[in-house]
């Protein structure tokens, strides 16, 4: 098995196009077609890391947090960053980085919250627009299922809880084969007309190459028409932080002891309790300043996130409780959602948690 075989999966459940502008959720060292030798999986990537790589022998480190965000101009050691790439690359280590990517799918790090607290009814608090797109084609009346089962089998028409939506509308085709043409239907220069089908459909647009090379391939035409466009639409399962329900309301005391029990938390820092019971909450891991308004509007009672600054709890006006868990403890437990992923998807892989506790921030 090679490095890209576990990059591969993990592209296809988190694909790279769904992390923000600013992230550099990718392979940051190593070869991809280097054969694999065990995984090691860390929310940071720091030289004790490495390290425990090297003392495991395994030869990929998969990190939530890149341990590149920007352009490194030198490698001379000067700073934990270049030293941490210096080891990894004379030890043959590949270091992947899935960052806001597995933060944005409604499988990832905030479900992993979510899930972690016991709410349902679970949706993505600030769903992601431009990231879809539609396309339209025109085949033969009697080949359509068989094109749209095979769009379907790449991602055509998932809209929600719904799959295989598509629109269809029927229609008359003209053309004229011409001399250097190889017809299925019609012949060389005489004009023919064929009772076709009007196809629609979105798909993410990641997908765009495997969505045209498989009607393509599917569709009986030589020469297929179709086109595509750019949706703005919002994909309601791809975006930053979710909000769902508890069961039943809780006391707000109770919540907060709650959180401390799940996530291991020595302190939270949070807003004044303004209600006396909570429900409805809102999460996001990581820094969650961002999302404020969001889950706001949403009603949330508690926003569950970290690293808020000062003057960001004044916004809570008492109309929602930030609840501020800390980030490192917000996303420790992204190593086991990580793990638990690649076990169903490879059964026969070496797959280590780190051991090494990369919190920067300690608490006296």
């Amino acid at each position: 098995m090679r490095i890209n075989d576990i990059i591969g999966a993990l592209n296809q459940w988190a694909p790279p196009s769904y992390q923000e502008s600013y992230d550099n959720a990718r392979l940051i060292t190593g070869n991809l077609e280097q054969e694999l030798q065990g995984v090691l999986i860390s929310l940071d990537c720091t030289e004790e890391v490495v390290q425990e790589a090297i003392d495991k022998g395994v030869n990929l480190i998969i990190a939530h947090h890149p341990i590149v965000f920007k352009g490194l101009k030198s490698f001379t050691g000067k700073n934990y960053v270049e030293r941490t790439v210096i080891k990894a690359i004379k030890n043959d280590i590949a270091i992947f980085s899935i960052h806001t990517n597995l933060d944005n799918v409604n499988t990832g790090v905030n479900r992993m919250i979510c899930d972690r607290i016991g709410l349902t009814n679970c949706k993505t608090l600030a769903p992601k627009s431009g990231i879809l797109s539609k396309i339209v084609t025109f085949v033969p009346s009697n080949e359509v299922q068989k094109v749209l089962d095979a769009l379907y089998s790449v991602g055509l028409g998932h809209i929600g809880n719904y799959d295989e939506c598509s629109f269809q509308v029927k229609g008359t085709g003209s053309f004229r084969p011409n001399d250097q043409a190889n017809p299925t239907v019609g012949k060389q220069n005489e004009r023919e007309m064929v009772e076709e089908t009007r196809i629609e459909g979105i798909f993410p647009s990641h997908l765009k190459g495997k969505v045209v090379a498989t009607l393509k391939k599917a569709h009986p035409y030589e020469e297929v028409a179709y086109y595509l466009t750019s949706l703005e639409n919002e994909n309601q399962e791809v975006g930053s932080g979710m909000v769902g329900e508890l069961e039943s309301p809780m006391p707000t005391e109770a919540f907060m002891t709650f959180l401390k029990e799940q996530f291991n938390l020595k302190v939270i820092r949070h807003t004044v309790f303004h209600k006396n019971e909570v429900k409805r909450i809102a999460v996001c891991g990581g820094a969650g300043s961002f999302l404020l308004g969001h889950a706001k509007g949403v009603g949330a009672d508690v926003f569950v996130t970290a690293d808020f600054k000062y003057h960001e709890f004044f916004d809570a006006e008492e109309k929602i409780i930030i609840s501020d868990i800390g980030h490192y403890e917000s996303e420790v437990f992204t190593k086991e959602l990580i793990c638990n992923f690649l076990k169903e998807k490879f059964a026969n892989i070496a797959l280590n948690l780190s051991e090494v506790d990369t919190n920067p921030i300690k608490y006296f």
